[in-house]
Formats: structure tokens, C-alpha cells, sequence
């Protein structure tokens, strides 16, 4: 069985390679796919691609746009989608994404600490796995893919 995952949510750690590495280690049949990580990029596309804005919001707004072509392709292609909301910043686009996937039928999977279990029960009620870990994320998929349990032989 081969997955594809789209890898959602706060970009500013290493949760992504984390996932991807234990991935690769477990020998998984997985592509990924993701939103433009480098900030500068994902807020600056529309103005550098469609012309400058002299309005924040317009600027904004045309970024937005232009990044959720790419969002809604990788959503719509996965079949699993994994959803990570940091400590630092509130990452109402990953919300968003989160909802997107579960309206979509996705099977998503949420990954946040435990402090922020209260503010996002809605979203966490939506998934179908809420990990705490990237390494809690890639045994959910080592177990979707081989059925079998951590630290199983």
C-alpha cells in the first residue's frame, strides 16, 4: 500500500524532516507533499508573481490566494493529512487546513503538545489520531501500512 501524506501546519521547526526521516528508517511506501515552508516566499507570492499592493491586506490577500492553489492540491491529493500547531504562533491557516481536509472526508491526523489540548478540541475531534510527537505520527503510519505495533519484529 503506498500513502500520500500532506504535511500541514507551523513552519518554524524541523517537524517535517523529523517525520520524513522516521518515514524513510521504517522503510514506508510514503510521498509528501506540503505548503511553501519559507516564509518570506508564502507571504510575498502574490505581489512578486501579480504586482505590488500598496494596501497590507490586498498584499496579503494575493498571497493567500496564490498559496491555496497549492494548499488545495496537496489536500485534495492525500490520502492522509497531518496537521502540526506549534508552540510559538497561532497558526490559524493550519486550522483552516485542518477543517478543510475533515470536509473533504480526509483522514487527518492532528499533532500538538499537550498544552494546547483545550484550545483546539474541536479540531482534535474532527482527526483520527492526535499525536503529541512526529515519532507518534510515523508509527500511526507504519501501523496503517503494516499493521503492525511499535517496537513489533
Amino acid at each position: 500500500m503506498h500513502l500520500n501524506v500532506y504535511l500541514s501546519g507551523e513552519i518554524h521547526t524541523d517537524w517535517r524532516d523529523e517525520i520524513r526521516a522516521g518515514v524513510a528508517a521504517a522503510g514506508l511506501d510514503v510521498s509528501f507533499s506540503e505548503p511553501v515552508t519559507d516564509h518570506a516566499a508564502s507571504d510575498d507570492c502574490g505581489v512578486a508573481i501579480l504586482g505590488a499592493e500598496p494596501n497590507k491586506f490586498w498584499h496579503d490577500h494575493k498571497g493567500a490566494m496564490v498559496n491555496a492553489i497549492r494548499t488545495r492540491k496537496g489536500i485534495t491529493d492525500a490520502d492522509v493529512v497531518v496537521v502540526r500547531f506549534g508552540e510559538k504562533y497561532k497558526q490559524w491557516n493550519a486550522a483552516f487546513d485542518a477543517g478543510y481536509a475533515a470536509a473533504l472526508g480526509k483522514s487527518l491526523i492532528v499533532l500538538h503538545g499537550a498544552e494546547h489540548a483545550h484550545a483546539l478540541k474541536e479540531v482534535d475531534a474532527a482527526a483520527l489520531a492526535v499525536a503529541e510527537t512526529p515519532g507518534q505520527v510515523v508509527e500511526v503510519l507504519t501501523y496503517v501500512l503494516t499493521g503492525t505495533l511499535p517496537g513489533a519484529q
